[in-house]
């Protein structure tokens, strides 16, 4: 029975994973749903436990280092050990720099508190178990830690720093047989980015993106799963993405006004 722990599992494409492992797994699933949010955590627990996968709620605030180690303990204590860790946890933001003043630049980092250090304390704690069992990481980054965005650059600096972690901690595993998974979505139908922060730091109630052809987050959490279960090293999402990927080494100013070009008119720069 695979034990697996999912990080901002009460909503948008951590909900979605945790719905389609159960799918998938059926009776034979472990789940650990772990989020802020108690409310919106017990109602995906809900629809799992009616397809009858074994799942265990955990409240958690990946931005504080002892829940973090609380989370894994628990999954630990419940299940046994742990198979895989979907470190999913994480707050999207949108702000010019220049619109972000020193009073306010606190915000950048509880963003790096929640995307980049969640990530790190769940893995480090959950480390030992996973070699135990061979298992797997997989962190959900953003296309946004591929290729800087404009109003994002809190926002990417903690998804190529997650990347970059991962993608040495993979190098690492490798002789232990744990595989790092990296998952790069673009933008996904989901709430995230209105929830995100602005450049006050508060919750923007607005995404600051064109969403004219959002990626409906059940196709995000497939290719997830999928790039998972195939011990991926990493799971770019869209042709437009690879693509600008590798234009990025060619043509960068070309990648930079492609970037631009994503974002609302009335949240670009002036």
């Amino acid at each position: 029975m695979p034990s697996i722990i999912i990080t901002g599992a009460s909503d948008g494409i951590g909900a979605e994973i945790a719905r389609q492992l159960t799918h998938i797994h059926g009776p034979n699933a472990q789940l650990v749903l772990a989020a802020r949010n108690t409310t919106n955590l017990e109602a995906v627990a809900l629809e799992c436990r009616a397809a009858r996968a074994q799942v265990l709620v955990v409240p958690t605030d990946v931005s504080h280092e002892a829940a973090c180690r609380a989370l894994i303990a628990q999954a630990v204590q419940a299940y046994g050990g742990i198979d895989v860790l979907i470190n999913n946890a994480g707050i999207s933001a949108h702000a010019m720099f220049a619109d972000v003043s020193a009073e306010h630049l606190q915000w950048y980092e509880t963003l790096m508190r929640v995307n980049l250090w969640g990530t790190i304390w769940c893995t480090h704690a959950a480390l030992p178990h996973l070699k135990a069992s061979r298992g797997q990481i997989v962190g959900v980054a953003s296309l946004a830690g591929l290729v800087g965005v404009p109003g994002r650059t809190a926002y990417s600096a903690s998804k190529f720093a997650m990347a970059g972690f991962l993608e040495a901690l993979r190098a690492e595993l490798k002789p232990a047989g744990v595989s790092v998974t990296t998952a790069y979505p673009g933008v996904v139908d989901t709430r995230i980015r209105y929830h995100g922060y602005n450049a006050q730091g508060q919750v923007a109630g607005v995404s600051g993106l064109k969403e004219d052809n959002a990626m409906p987050v059940a196709e995000c959490a497939r290719l997830i799963i999928a790039g998972m279960q195939a011990r991926q090293r990493e799971v770019v999402m869209t042709g437009k993405a690879k693509v600008g990927r590798f234009l990025k080494l060619l043509a960068p100013g070309l990648v930079e006004n492609m970037a631009l070009a994503a974002v609302k008119a009335d949240k670009q720069p002036h």
